[in-house]
């Protein structure tokens, strides 16, 4: 398996992930395995480390959703700008003409498009390591404090995002 395809698998988990931590754990299980195409064994996690995975694998997938979300509208109004914007380049960025503003918005909106790729690749890349470590029994410890961190930063950047739309 490419590094090119690793990423897309791994950006695939973290929003497929928000779904799958309402399955029981032998599913969990098996779209790990089948996701990465990788063997993954499940020790016997238990009601509370499959509860606690649950709640993380959750919480981090919803940062991957509305990481996913935001690479949307960046993408779709940096393409679109001219049918969008409300024909005030005066004030906009790279104003005041159309052509300027359409070419910084397309610039900071569709052009980081392979970033935001890499961005929720490495959210999935973490929930792959919470599960390891949740469910396989194996695996690093810092998952856990990680994807706590993950969600409360997520949890204040959707206020503040909310607060200025």
């Amino acid at each position: 398996m490419g590094k090119v395809e690793r990423v897309w698998r791994a950006a695939y988990f973290a929003l497929v992930g928000v779904p799958v931590v309402f399955a029981p754990t032998g599913v969990r299980a098996r779209v790990v395995r089948r996701v990465f195409r990788s063997p993954f064994e499940l020790r016997d996690p238990g009601v509370g480390r499959a509860l606690v995975h649950s709640v993380l694998a959750l919480a981090v997938g919803l940062v991957a959703w509305f990481a996913a979300f935001l690479m949307v509208i960046a993408a779709v109004r940096g393409i679109f700008y001219p049918l969008i914007a409300a024909h005030d380049y005066e004030h906009s960025w790279g104003g005041p003409t159309l052509a300027g503003a359409w070419a910084v918005h397309f610039a900071g909106g569709a052009l980081p498009f392979p970033l935001w790729i890499l961005l929720i690749a490495g959210l999935g890349w973490i929930q792959l390591q919470l599960t390891r470590r949740l469910l396989g029994r194996v695996g690093p410890w810092w998952p856990v404090p990680i994807s706590v961190l993950l969600f409360l930063g997520g949890t204040a950047f959707f206020i503040a995002w909310l607060h200025q739309v």
